[in-house]
Parts: structure tokens; sequence; C-alpha cells
């Protein structure tokens, strides 16, 4: 199990324009707006590695209820942290589901802090 090692906040307050690669934690950018290079859902934060798992954040999501994304390959789905509930999946199958909906539960303490402290902090 990997947990990163750097908190959100030291990310946070970076221009957009950094690639940041260091345990735990991308940068990717998906689409930019705005004069002063804005960037939406482009920063990826991750927060946790478990297996093949990856648990992250988009940045442009502070504005919905707490929530992780969680990857493995090209597959990908969103669990509402408050209470945890999936909110949708591309490409896992039930089975899968269960066990990545049994990870959040186990670190959800851990995934909320994550999420209060990258947003709010």
């Amino acid at each position: 199990m990997e947990i990163a090692a750097k908190s959100p906040s030291a990310i946070k307050g970076r221009h957009p324009c950094y690639s940041v690669i260091s345990l735990g934690y991308t940068d990717q950018y998906t689409q930019q707006l705005g004069e002063h290079g804005q960037y939406e859902r482009g920063i990826m934060p991750t927060v946790l590695r478990l297996g093949p798992y990856r648990f992250f954040f988009y940045a442009g999501d502070r504005d919905e209820p707490s929530h992780v994304h969680v990857q493995r390959e090209n597959k990908l789905a969103k669990f509402w942290l408050d209470p945890i509930r999936l909110r949708r999946s591309r490409g896992f199958s039930r089975t899968e589901i269960r066990r990545i909906h049994k990870l959040v539960n186990e670190h959800h303490t851990s995934l909320v802090e994550a999420w209060n402290e990258y947003f709010r902090g």
C-alpha cells in the first residue's frame, strides 16, 4: 500500500504550469480556460494507491460534495464520500466495484481528510 507522502496543500498553491511528479502526486492537464491560463479539471492529485487502483481528485471538483475518483487502466469510477456510495462507473465489473467500495470504506477517514485539506485547507 502506498499513501501519498506529500500533503495536498504542497501542490495546491503552485502555478498550474508546474508538472509535479512526486510520491503520490501527478499534475495533468485536460483543458485550458481563460486569459490567465486557468485550468478546469486538469490537476489530478493522487491521494492513495492500493494495488492496481489510483484514488484521486480533479482540482475542478471543489464545488461538488466530497468524492473520490478511482482508476485502473482505462476503467474509472466515482464514489461520493458522505455517505459512501457509487456515483458512476465505466468499465469495472460489479465484483470489482464491491472491492473498490470496500477499499473506500476502509480508507474513508484519510480520503475525507485529504479532500478537506486539498479543497478547504
